[in-house]
């Protein structure tokens, strides 16, 4: 049966689209679903989780799409400047990051911002949460690399990176991390928190996607598309996605392969398969959508792939230190959504009372 699958992309024109994506066929056909114009300014980020599509502008605003609704579900207004960064984690928090230097999260229950905070000096470029929920990263153009603790919500580590990176992003299994500047990908051990390796791509990044724990997928200011095998610090494959240059790259886990989505400043959004083997081959195409507009951001809204699950109970480490010890431990620790990001503040009160076993 085939999956619910739509892609999302923002544009220069203000607009997000949304495109119902029929997975039954050899080739991959698509239906436009929604056109969301709710900025008044281009778009820069978004971001999906089971129900609702979130969009970032230079307007500064972040507006909601009810994806099971199919109706705008309003506004949220809290930054001043652009919105650079939006992530979901799971379906109960939001976390925003802008030109303010701030870092918002947003509670999805009832759109509320439970916690604001500095940030950066300067803007924040990128944020990334632990597949935990644990623990985030941000960068920003103060030349800094910030872990913050989302458990009691403050600043863990502050690492000078001499440079303003613009993209971090965590490994799937949360064992690691990059950090992107310019054009070099850094890779970062958890547990030491210092730089591993470093790969070089031909031109500036402009989007990165793991599509497992060590494969990466680099896209330029180029029309190409570079996997990186992060163990071995050396590019595997190279394809030509685009006419011109790619803009945002996502992926999604099909039964047996791997699906990577690219947008380019073309207007085109195109669907690739990839196999992800010892020997990597260049991927072939599933299917392509024309936009026509100068797509700037991309997102794919697949509910199956958010669902969280609880497997392990939530720990009652607070402290950096034993934060880190226990998520070296456990490597990836699921818990349940609604136990995770600033865990003081949002569970309710009646759950402070634990007995001891």
């Amino acid at each position: 049966m085939a999956s619910e699958l739509e892609l999302i992309a923002g544009s220069y024109e203000q607009i997000a689209f949304g495109y119902h994506i029929n997975t039954e066929e050899d080739e991959w056909t698509s239906k436009a679903d929604f056109t969301h114009h709710a900025h008044t300014a281009s778009i820069s980020a978004v971001a999906t989780s089971e129900r609702f599509v979130a969009t970032g502008s230079k307007d500064e605003t972040i507006q909601l799409y009810d994806m099971k609704k199919r109706i705008e579900h309003g506004a949220l207004l809290q930054h001043d400047g652009t919105i650079s960064c939006l992530e979901f984690y799971g379906t109960s928090h939001l976390l925003s990051g802008g030109e303010d230097g701030l870092i918002c999260v947003w509670r999805t229950k009832k759109w509320e911002c439970v916690k604001s905070f500095k940030a950066h000096q300067g803007h924040v470029t990128s944020l990334s949460v632990h597949p935990s929920g644990k623990i985030a990263l941000s960068v920003g153009t103060d030349k800094t690399l910030r872990t913050w603790n989302l458990i009691n919500g403050r600043s863990a580590f502050i690492k000078n990176i001499k440079q303003n990176a613009h993209i971090v992003r965590w490994s799937p299994d949360g064992d690691k991390y990059v950090a992107v500047v310019s054009d070099k990908v850094n890779i970062y051990d958890l547990e030491t928190a210092s730089v591993i390796g470093t790969v070089t791509n031909p031109k500036r990044i402009s989007s990165i996607k793991f599509l497992n724990n060590s494969i990466l997928a680099v896209a330029g200011d180029d029309e190409n598309v570079r996997l990186c095998d992060l163990g071995k610090e050396e590019w595997v494959c190279e394809f030509k996605a685009h006419e011109t240059r790619v803009k945002a790259v996502d992926s999604f886990v099909m039964e047996d392969y791997c699906a990577l989505v690219t947008a380019s400043n073309d207007g085109f959004i195109k669907m690739w398969k990839l196999h992800l083997k010892e020997e990597l081959e260049s991927p072939t195409l599933l299917g392509e959508v024309n936009t026509t507009a100068r797509l700037t951001c991309l997102a794919v809204w697949k509910p199956s792939s958010v669902q969280q699950t609880a497997e392990e109970p939530v720990a009652e480490a607070t402290t950096s230190k034993e934060l880190i010890q226990e998520l070296l431990k456990t490597k990836r620790v699921r818990i349940a959504a609604e136990e995770v990001i600033l865990e003081d503040e949002s569970k309710p009160k009646k759950k402070k009372k634990r007995s001891g076993k």
